[in-house]
């Protein structure tokens, strides 16, 4: 894989949301998540990843090498099986599962590797029933943390129906039905990334590919729209492009170089003009570069 990526990256995302919300926590009845000790609200690196997938299968069509390996009524082991199949292996007859020799392992993980882009690129644990292995992914992202306390608003809704015959009866012709939704007025959201090229190495992380993952997070929520998330965007997007594999400075001393502060620290924000970000582009470590992809 000798197309990989030869310099480490580490990068700043800035988003925000107007009355919407951008991440419920299903234990706590779909509420927005939120820090209990200081208020601000987070976003997981699991949904900022879920969004990039969709991106990518959007933008590729689902083909090879950019397949998603981890998408919606996917059945993860029958994809196992493709890898097993295309190189020629024999699975075992119970039930389709096998263990695997080593040799045949680390193929068939480079195989996935090679076939699907969130595999290379976020890594994934392949070794429950047909065995492709473990891969760690060279791309790895932080929570996303909202600048400031966020308050959460609670809308009682109506259905105008109901779903069954009973349902009608028991409501005795008044077919509304109640629920709720809630939404978060304003936030701004911050998540920082990095981007290993020795991992990348192992996976085959290209150009090509970090080049669709930094159009994946400009673009992060323009086909992710719906009346929980209608205004979500991607305000920001700083990466820096080290010139070594190790990298030429710590990721925590290049974050600092990106804050964001209200413009009115009395005043309650709503806006995304509401906040100031500054970056601090002079001085910078040698060896390193800063690109404003979203600015």
């Amino acid at each position: 894989m000798t197309d990989a990526i030869k310099s480490r990256y580490d990068f700043v995302l800035l988003f925000d949301v107007a009355d919407g919300n951008p991440n419920g926590d299903p234990d706590a009845g779909n509420m927005p998540r939120m820090d209990p000790q200081t208020g601000h609200g987070l976003v997981t690196d699991v949904c900022l990843k879920r969004k990039v997938r969709n991106y990518i299968g959007l933008k590729q069509g689902e083909q090879p090498p950019f397949e998603i390996y981890v998408k919606e009524k996917a059945v993860l082991n029958r994809q196992h099986e493709r890898a097993y199949t295309a190189l020629g292996f024999t699975l075992a007859s119970e039930g389709g599962k096998r263990k695997g020799g080593g040799d045949e392992v680390e193929k068939a993980r480079q195989w996935m590797c090679r076939n699907f882009y969130d595999v290379r690129t976020f890594g994934a644990v392949m070794s429950t029933g047909v065995n492709c292995g473990q891969v760690r992914g060279p791309v790895q992202m932080t929570f996303a943390r909202s600048m400031d306390a966020i308050t959460p608003v609670e809308h009682s809704i109506t259905r105008m129906a109901v779903t069954t015959e009973a349902d009608a009866e028991k409501q005795g012709g008044d077919n509304r039905t109640m629920g709720r939704k809630f939404t978060v007025p304003y936030g701004l959201y911050r998540a920082h990334g990095f981007i290993s090229a020795h991992l990348a190495a192992q996976t085959g992380f290209s150009d090509e590919d970090i080049t669709l993952l930094w159009e994946a997070l400009s673009n992060l929520f323009e086909h992710d729209h719906s009346a929980a998330r209608g205004q979500m965007n991607t305000r920001g997007l700083y990466v820096f492009k080290h010139d070594s594999a190790l990298g030429n400075a710590p990721s925590h001393r290049l974050f600092e170089r990106i804050t964001v502060n209200l413009r009115d620290p009395a005043g309650a924000p709503r806006r995304f003009e509401d906040y100031a970000v500054t970056v601090k582009t002079d001085g910078l470590p040698d060896g390193v570069t800063l690109l404003q992809l979203v600015e």
